[in-house]
This record gives C-alpha cells, structure tokens and sequence, in this order.
C-alpha cells in the first residue's frame, strides 16, 4: 500500500476499493431532498472521497450520493 492511498472501512472492517459495490445496512435521509435511500439498497462502481470516510455513488433512486461507510457493507 503506497502512502497516498486512500484506505476506508465498511461497517464490518472491510477495505473499501474504487468501482467495488456496497449495500445500504440502515434506511437513510438523503439531505435537501424528500428522497429516502432504503436498507439493502446496492450502489455500485463506488468511488472513494480524499476525507477517508465517505464514499460516492448512484443508485436508482438517486444520483450522486455521497454516503458514509459506516452505513454500508460490502456487496
């Protein structure tokens, strides 16, 4: 692992990698919207954010979320 990568956990401890897809583990409120982003669902090709936390996506519901990855596990 080089010293500039990017390391971020799952709920469950797991390495996060960018284009992995991950699972929802709670319902969430998406902010400024009315939208809710509902357990189990599946945002694939993530990518991770430079912060070491959190992680973007798509799902069908919504585009460009931004999502923490403690509320999420590895699909």
């Amino acid at each position: 692992m080089q010293d500039n990568e990017i390391v971020i956990k799952d709920s469950n401890g797991q390495a996060l990698k960018e284009g992995d897809s991950v699972l929802v583990i709670k319902d969430l409120k998406v902010k400024g919207s009315s939208a809710i982003v509902k357990r189990g669902t599946k945002a694939a090709n993530i990518r991770l954010c430079p912060d070491g936390r959190h992680i973007e996506s798509s799902s069908k519901e919504v585009k460009g979320l931004m999502l923490d990855a403690s509320f999420l596990k590895k699909a």
